[in-house]
């Protein structure tokens, strides 16, 4: 799946607003061509810069197993008996996989976002089922 189709506008750049021009797979990454970057040395003048695409709140991904991050964050987190242990604060996208920022009694704890961990996402229904493992939980002060 393409996460920003041809046309769409990114902002946050220099120069502040691109096009995505194309995008292809190539190698296991997202590969995206902007019309206003003409070369590979503009194109590395922006490395490492943060993107943003603004995405229509009504949205769903093409994929029942993904999400966009605004539909997580604010889910409440239960364990499997139906005990709310707390709120989705963000999520970070990390090298081998997402991790929830879970705020849990005003602490943050990073939680794997991985279906043997989280087996049940329920959007429309406002929450997130976890299967919490020995220190998963648990932060040390």
């Amino acid at each position: 799946m393409t996460r920003a189709p041809g046309g769409s506008a990114v902002s946050g750049v220099v120069p502040p607003r691109l096009t995505v021009g194309g995008t292809r797979n190539h190698q296991g990454r997202l590969l995206v061509r902007f019309a206003e970057i003409a070369d590979r040395t503009a194109a590395e003048a922006i490395r490492g810069v943060w993107l943003e695409i603004t995405v229509d709140a009504a949205e769903q991904p093409e994929d029942t197993e993904e999400f966009y991050d605004h539909q997580l964050i604010g889910l409440r987190i239960e364990d499997g008996s139906g005990t709310v242990l707390g709120t989705v604060a963000d999520v970070q996208h990390a090298g081998a996989q997402d991790l929830l920022h879970l705020d849990i009694d005003g602490r943050v704890v990073l939680f794997p976002f991985v279906t043997a961990l989280v087996p049940v996402v329920d959007v429309a229904g406002g929450r997130i089922v976890i299967d919490d493992r020995p220190g998963l939980l648990t932060v040390e002060d």
